[in-house]
C-alpha cells in the first residue's frame, strides 16, 4: 500500500504499515538488499503438524535465508551458492556470525511488525480461526 500511495503521490499515514518503493518502481532509485519477514503463524493446509508443518518467522534477504520455529533456529541457507537450499548452514560454528546477524534482522523486522512469535493456538483463537481434526487451519 505504501508503494501505491507514493506512485499517486499520496502521503503514507504513519499507521500503514510497509514501505514506500515507488522511487525504485520508477527507477529513480536503486533497490536495496531489504531483509522481509516470512511467517507461517500456524500450519495450515495439507502441512500439518504430523506432516512436519510448525510456525515459523525468517527473514529474507537477496542473499540468505534464515529462519527459526518456536524451539529456536531452523533453516539458514546461503541462495546465490546454494539456490535450491540443499545445505541447512544453521548451527554450524562456521556460520554462527552470519545467523546472529540474520537472528538480530529477525527480531528487528518483529518488532516492527509487532509479532511477539506465539504458538499457532493463540493466533487461531485470537483471529477465530477454523481448524479440521488434525488442529490445521484447512484451505478451502
Amino acid at each position: 500500500m505504501p508503494t501505491l500511495l507514493g506512485l499517486c503521490g499520496v502521503p503514507v499515514p504513519s499507521s500503514v504499515q510497509g514501505d514506500d518503493w515507488s522511487a525504485v518502481a520508477r527507477g529513480a532509485a536503486a533497490p536495496e538488499d531489504n531483509a522481509v519477514l516470512i511467517q507461517c503463524p500456524t500450519p495450515f493446509g495439507e502441512w500439518t503438524r504430523a506432516r512436519g508443518g510448525r510456525e515459523y518467522r525468517g527473514v529474507r534477504t537477496r542473499r540468505h535465508t534464515y529462519v527459526r520455529d518456536l524451539n529456536g533456529p531452523w533453516l539458514l541457507f546461503d541462495n546465490e551458492a546454494d539456490p535450491y537450499q540443499l545445505d541447512n548452514l544453521a548451527g554450524k560454528p562456521e556460520h554462527a556470525a552470519l545467523q546472529a546477524r540474520l537472528e538480530s534482522e529477525l527480531r528487528r523486522l518483529l518488532a516492527k511488525t509487532g509479532d511477539d512469535f506465539q504458538p499457532g493456538a493463540a493466533y487461531i483463537k485470537k483471529w477465530g480461526y477454523k481448524v479440521d481434526s488434525t488442529g490445521t487451519v484447512p484451505i478451502r
